[in-house]
């Protein structure tokens, strides 16, 4: 007997991370992804916390064993993913895969929440999001508060075309150059922003530059042409530039007409599809946005 719209199977999500002693933001990223799966389809993969931010979540955590592994971090990274994910795929419609200070946000203007998002781009193989990165401007707005949503505290954006990454998927096509590429075709949609919070707070900023540096340094972890090897002083510097235009004359409200979309995704000569764009480049050259209202309450 055929199926009727009312009965239809609710669409299955797994959305996945990849986290090491991030206590400050794991947390958001549960939070968020949670409200919206359900916790039971959040996947942890720790790659060996010590400060227990991975203790005692309400969601599968994976550990890794300490390295050195078969392969550099890097690709370790994404081979171990892009298996996960195709074990995955067969119990899941869809499969998530974003770094812990990565939000996946539907405009609330289109869609209900991440599902009904994901119900409404059900033809789709591969998407990806609009990126932004959302910036603190330390002139005028104070740290982050704990306890309350970001994007309530957090007002202004830039469009940065590197972050555009094919992060949804349907079938097991695997990611490459950190994500940021896949073997399938796919588009970049408004409708849907990746908001990245690695420079929302100056503080949280620092600490975890720093941190990377560090690991980068001893461990060779990261990339080289990433933000990896470059320490708190220079990554503070670049938010402030990057944030002195509000100063400068209005600002205007996000506006996927504002965002260049046309030369973001690239087809590679060896076969896959990747979004192109230095991220540093990316935010001098773009105009400073503010966040709709209708966002602040989501993350």
């Amino acid at each position: 007997m055929s199926t009727s719209p009312q009965e239809s199977t609710p669409i299955r999500v797994a959305v996945m991370t990849m986290t090491r002693d991030e206590a400050a933001m794991l947390p958001r990223w549960v939070g968020y992804y949670g409200s919206q799966v359900g916790n039971d389809n959040l996947f942890v993969i720790d790659d060996n916390s010590v400060d227990q931010s991975t203790d005692q979540l309400p969601c599968t955590v994976l550990h890794m064993p300490p390295g050195p592994w078969k392969r550099n971090w890097m690709q370790t990274r994404v081979d171990l993913v892009n298996s996960l994910t195709r074990g995955l795929l067969t119990c899941f419609d869809v499969v998530i895969f974003t770094d812990v200070d990565e939000f996946l946000v539907p405009d609330p203007q289109h869609h209900d929440g991440l599902r009904a998002y994901l119900d409404a781009r059900a033809s789709s193989d591969a998407l990806a999001p609009l990126g932004l990165n959302v910036l603190h401007d330390p002139g005028s707005e104070p740290p982050l508060e704990a306890g309350r949503p970001v994007l309530s505290q957090r007002r202004l954006v830039k469009f940065a075309p590197g972050m555009c990454k094919p992060l949804v998927k349907r079938r097991p096509a695997p990611w490459l150059q950190g994500f940021h590429g896949i073997k399938a075709p796919y588009v970049v949609d408004p409708e849907l922003l990746l908001l990245h919070l690695k420079y929302a707070d100056e503080q949280a900023l620092a600490d975890v530059a720093d941190r990377r540096q560090k690991i980068y340094v001893q461990e060779r972890r990261g990339s080289g042409k990433s933000t990896w090897p470059l320490g708190a002083e220079t990554l503070q510097q670049q938010v402030r530039q990057w944030v002195a235009e509000v100063h400068l004359g209005e600002v205007r409200e996000l506006s996927s007409d504002l965002c260049d979309l046309s030369q973001v995704v690239h087809e590679m000569p060896s076969g896959y599809f990747r979004s192109r764009g230095p991220e540093d480049v990316a935010e001098s050259d773009n105009p400073l946005m503010l966040l709709p209202e209708r966002f602040r309450s989501v993350v």
